[in-house]
């Protein structure tokens, strides 16, 4: 394909007529019925679950016991890799609720030895075999909760919002046990109502389904049946009936913490004359969380503290055109991020570096979701020189998300506002979620911007993002488009390019053949084309590629790429080739490994020098091995290269070394070992030659979110030496320029 046509096919692809057709086009197939779920006995979809005169105890289910009192479930159906396909290994459920929580006890079946259970810290369970329940508390179809506990009885949680992600940073209070017997394992979840949010109705009509996973099958089973042949996974749960007078009461939560560090540090910007100082903090909190009228809570932070947030995983931020995203780890901010989510990411709170207080509402009111948030930001006034008048002020900062639910579709509106010294920032827009029918749905997003800046110049602009989408067991087909007007700007959000109009088709075909070895043969490809709104182009993509998914949870692929970019007025065309791999089929290793090669632009050219192609190449390369049950080592390695035929441009190596330690459910031990050396060459890119060792290790003592003792220490070393005041580099990273210890305790006190 020439370039040519693939510019004229970009060019189509972008005229509002052509947008119409195609779009058009897809629309006319949404009245078409998925496919028939296969031939087998009718699964009962609605539950009355009973009310217990006394809470269950794992030891009553143990050799091949039960209780009669409770609901029995076995009717487990695969999803993967067998749509429909009864489970593989008998397995039994047993439900029940009191006045105070729900209970579900899983009776697993499993060969000798074929059962993966870690004793791990929280969250980390997710190659384990897993049992779980799901909770649609108000029967939306659209939000729930998810509790998942392996045959150690390790937890893990999350919050899920359909056409998002599952969310576990979600924590709450819940207990769980585990035991491994010889026919497989038990597993039982005790669930209190007052970690939930429900409506306050004498008698619950909730959504329902309970889950068991396993990994060395590829297999996921879930009651009742939820198929690959239609999109959505909430609005496929079971109905659960029976609950009646049951409340998450007030629920007043409450977390004081004290936090105590000492650091030694290379303070270079702070002075005229760079030097080691020394600094030592003693430092008071509170977390609160109240629930209001059983549905909406209400959280406080006051002098949030985040010493105990594990550092970022390495990411290559060499010879980058936009801005390199690290997830948000922070708890304040992550814990019920999604009802702020929308389309762009107009939200995305990594953009508040250090609050001294905030305060947030997030809940639902009959079919309203609620989300407000309200904090400051003194890194805004820190950043300044000393001798500004704006120096040691902070930004105030509110968000409003308001998001209104009809049938299985939803509309939603957001509003940002930072405000700093007579600057700010104020974005609005309004979203929707439209699902036509069990395969269609349709996102769509307008938003508009206004922005002052500190010198008093303004802007703003309108930006737009549609996105079509179709799903099912076979077909997976999705089409974008989004405009951002030149002024259009966030400083909340993360939009990393404006003046641009895009538009983006992905199409892919899943084959499930009738093998022993390969579930899932999936051809696919994307094609992409932007222009800026003077009509020049700045982009296009054509990208064939691959995925085969195997047995032992292995995914393999690979892909080619032909691309047009337009950087600095210079237009250049790149290609590229990549394969990867990731495996879990050993019992106690997964490996993962990625290689792309192909031509890349220097975005950063020696002074004197205009952006240039050269060759270029990727390598990712990690394992995870768990040598016994308590012990988890993490070892990844980046290697990214340019050259040019005559030299190199530079070299970047990137690894990490992480290891935990779990001596019992509560008490665990982290360590990770940071390298980043960037090797340039001074005549053809504009980067600082880097070396540095970073070491973190990390003691936690956690009983349950809310209530745990962190202990820790940080060494960051570097290729820098501090001579009669001047900071030069030196060849190996020796000095240290920045050491803390730290120790921070805090308790959940729930009334």
């Amino acid at each position: 394909m020439t370039e040519v046509h693939v510019a004229r096919i970009v060019q189509w692809m972008l005229r509002p007529t052509a947008v119409a057709l195609w779009l058009g086009t897809l629309i006319v197939s949404l009245h078409a019925q998925p496919a028939p779920h296969p031939a087998s006995s009718p699964q009962i979809k609605d539950l009355q679950v009973p009310k217990l005169t006394s809470p269950p105890r794992i030891e009553q289910f143990l050799g091949g016991a039960s209780r009669a009192d409770l609901l029995r479930i076995d009717d487990f159906r695969q999803r993967q890799p067998g749509d429909g396909v009864p489970v593989s290994r008998k397995t039994s459920a047993w439900i029940g609720y009191d006045d105070r929580n729900f209970y579900a006890v899983f009776v697993c079946q499993a060969p000798p030895g074929q059962t993966r259970a870690r004793l791990a810290k929280r969250e980390d369970i997710l190659s384990d075999d897993l049992v779980g329940v799901f909770f649609d508390t108000y029967h939306s179809g659209q939000r729930g909760y998810e509790f998942f506990v392996n045959p150690l009885g390790i937890q893990a949680d999350a919050a899920l919002t359909e056409g998002q992600s599952d969310d576990f940073s979600f924590d709450t209070l819940w207990y769980s046990d585990g035991r491994l017997t010889p026919e497989g394992y038990v597993a039982m979840l005790t669930i209190p109502f007052r970690s939930l949010r429900f409506p306050a109705q004498a008698a619950q009509t909730w959504g329902f389904g309970l889950y068991r996973g396993i990994p060395a099958n590829n297999e996921n089973a879930f009651w009742p049946y939820i198929t690959e042949k239609i999109s959505g996974f909430v609005s496929q749960l079971g109905k659960m009936a029976g609950l009646k007078n049951i409340s998450p009461g007030r629920n007043l939560q409450l977390i004081p913490y004290a936090a105590f560090s000492s650091s030694h540090f290379l303070d270079q910007p702070g002075s005229p004359v760079p030097a080691f100082r020394g600094k030592t903090d003693f430092r008071p909190g509170l977390d609160a969380k109240a629930v209001i009228h059983d549905t909406l809570t209400l959280d406080v932070a006051l002098n949030p503290d985040f010493s105990q947030v594990e550092s970022d995983d390495p990411q290559v931020n060499v010879n980058q055109r936009f801005e390199v995203v690290f997830p948000e780890k922070r708890p304040f901010f992550v814990e019920n991020n999604s009802y702020f989510t929308t389309p762009e990411n107009l939200f995305f709170s990594r953009r508040i570096v250090d609050p001294e207080f905030g305060g947030r509402i997030t809940g639902k009111l009959g079919h309203w979701n609620l989300g407000v948030l309200a904090i400051d930001d003194r890194a805004a006034g820190l950043v300044l020189d000393p001798a500004d008048p704006n120096y040691g002020g902070r930004a105030a900062i509110g968000v409003v998300r308001v998001q209104r639910e009809f049938g299985k579709s939803n509309l939603g509106l957001l509003v940002t506002d930072r405000q700093f010294a007579g600057s700010f920032n104020r974005v609005a827009s309004l979203d929707t979620r439209l699902r036509f029918n069990d395969t269609w749905t349709f996102t769509g997003q307008v938003m508009t911007s206004r922005t002052r800046q500190l010198d008093g110049t303004q802007s703003g602009g309108p930006a737009y993002n549609f996105d079509l989408f179709h799903q099912n067991r076979q077909w997976l087909y999705e089409a974008t488009f989004i405009d951002r007007a030149e002024g259009f700007h966030t400083d909340l959000g993360y939009v990393p390019r404006v003046n641009m109009r895009q538009a983006q088709q992905f199409f892919m075909r899943r084959f499930h053949p009738k093998s022993k070895r390969v579930l899932v043969f999936a051809p696919h490809i994307n094609l992409m084309g932007d222009f800026d709104h003077l009509g020049v182009q700045q982009d296009w993509r054509v990208n064939p590629a691959f995925n085969l998914q195997m047995t032992g949870s292995t995914f393999m692929g690979a892909a080619l790429s032909q691309t047009f970019e337009r950087f600095q007025n210079i237009d250049f065309r790149r290609h590229n080739a990549d394969v990867f791999l990731h495996t879990e089929y050993f019992k106690r290793a997964t490996f993962d490994f990625s290689y792309a090669a192909g031509t890349r632009i220097n975005y950063n050219p020696a002074p004197g020098l205009a952006p240039f192609l050269a060759n270029g190449s990727d390598l990712q390369a990690g394992f995870t091995l768990r040598p016994v049950s308590r012990l988890k080592i993490d070892e990844i390695y980046y290697l990214t290269r340019m050259r040019t035929p005559q030299a190199s441009v530079f070299v970047n190596h990137l690894t990490r070394t992480r290891i935990n330690y779990q001596f019992t459910r509560a008490l665990s031990l982290r360590m990770i070992v940071d390298y980043n050396a960037v090797l340039e060459n001074a005549s053809l890119i504009n980067l600082t030659r880097q070396k540095r060792i970073t070491g973190d290790a990390l003691v936690t003592y956690l009983i349950h979110p809310g209530t745990a003792l962190y202990v820790g220490y940080t060494d960051r070393l570097e290729n820098l030496a501090l001579t009669n005041g001047t900071v030069l580099p030196i060849g190996f990273p020796s000095t240290t320029t920045a050491r803390q210890f730290f120790a921070k305790v805090s308790y959940l006190f729930r009334f």
